[in-house]
C-alpha cells in the first residue's frame, strides 16, 4: 500500500479487535479503486491473523462514508478514462464486500453519520451494525444516473423484500437512523457520544465468542439465500456434527452443566 493509502485508512487493535477506519474526513471518506485495494490487502490480513478475532469498520470525522469519490469520477470523466475507472473501483468494491462476507470472523460497523452508495454496500455486507441518531443511508446511484454497486441490489432485497428495495432504489433513497432500526438496517442505535465505546464494545463481545462457530454461521446464512430447504438443513447438520469434533461445542457443553460461561479463548 502506499503512503497515501496508508492516510486514508487507519488500523487499531485493541486485544482481539481491530478497528478499520476510513479517514478521508475532507472527502467524507469517499474512496476511489486505490482505498478500496488498500482495505482489501487489510481485511485479507485480518482474516489470517489469528491474533484477531473480531473487526470493527468505522469512518473518521462524523461519516461512514460517502461512498466513491465522485470528485475523481469527474476527473476520470474529463481524461475519458471514465469507464476504466469504474472498472476498478466496481471490481475493487466487489473484492471488499466479499472478504467481510467471507472473513471468518465476526465485522461490525459503526456507523456515525452517512453511509451512502459503495459505503452503504460495504455497511450492509458487516454482520452487525450500531449506528446514532445522525445515522443516514443514502442509495445515491439514481441521484449520479449509476447503477447500485457492491452488493447493493442483493443485500437490500434479502433485507428488506423487494418491494422495501424498491422503495429505496426507485423513491428518494434516504433512510434514518430510527427508520434503519426498524428495518433491520441498523442493529443498535446509540447516542452519538457513545458510538465508539459501544462499537468497541459489541466487537469485544464478539471476539470472545465462538469463532469457528461465527465462521460457519456467516457461510450458511449467505447460502441460505440460493438453497433449497432441503440443501440448506444438510448443511446445517454436516455443520454441527463437524463442530462436535472441533472443542468449542464441547466446551460449551461442560459449560452448561458446570453453570458457568464458556471459555471459547482456549
Amino acid at each position: 500500500m502506499t503512503s497515501e493509502t496508508l492516510e486514508s485508512l487507519r488500523t487499531e487493535r485493541r486485544g482481539t479487535v481491530l478497528s478499520i477506519q476510513f479517514h478521508r474526513p475532507e472527502r467524507r471518506n469517499a474512496f476511489g479503486p486505490a482505498e478500496l485495494r488498500g482495505l482489501r490487502t487489510l481485511l485479507q490480513e485480518t482474516a489470517q491473523d489469528p491474533r484477531v478475532r473480531a473487526v470493527l469498520l468505522t469512518g473518521a470525522g462524523g461519516t461512514f462514508s460517502a461512498g466513491g469519490d465522485v470528485t475523481a469520477m469527474a476527473e476520470s470523466l474529463e481524461k475519458g478514462e471514465l469507464p476504466s475507472m469504474f472498472h476498478d473501483l466496481v471490481g475493487e468494491q466487489e473484492r471488499c464486500v466479499r472478504e467481510i462476507v467471507e472473513m471468518p470472523k465476526p465485522v461490525v460497523a459503526a456507523v456515525p453519520g452517512v453511509a451512502a452508495g459503495g459505503g452503504f454496500s460495504l455497511a450492509l455486507a458487516c454482520d452487525w451494525r450500531i449506528g446514532t441518531p445522525q445515522s443516514l443511508f443514502v442509495t445515491a446511484f439514481p441521484a449520479l444516473g449509476g447503477i447500485p454497486d457492491g452488493g447493493l441490489t442483493y443485500f437490500l432485497p434479502h433485507y428488506l423484500g423487494i418491494a422495501g428495495a424498491q422503495e429505496l432504489l426507485f423513491g428518494p433513497g434516504r433512510v434514518g437512523a430510527e427508520r434503519a432500526r426498524e428495518l433491520g438496517l441498523l442493529h443498535e442505535v446509540v447516542p452519538e457520544g457513545e458510538l465508539s465505546t459501544r462499537a468497541w464494545a459489541r466487537a469485544e463481545e464478539l471476539s470472545q465468542g465462538p469463532q469457528q462457530a461465527y465462521a460457519e454461521i456467516k457461510r450458511l446464512v449467505v447460502a441460505s439465500f440460493a438453497n433449497s430447504l432441503e440443501t440448506q438443513l444438510m448443511l446445517e447438520r454436516r455443520a454441527m456434527v463437524a463442530a462436535t469434533r472441533g472443542q468449542e461445542l464441547p466446551e460449551g457443553i461442560r459449560a452448561f452443566r458446570e453453570k458457568r460461561r464458556p471459555n471459547f479463548l482456549r
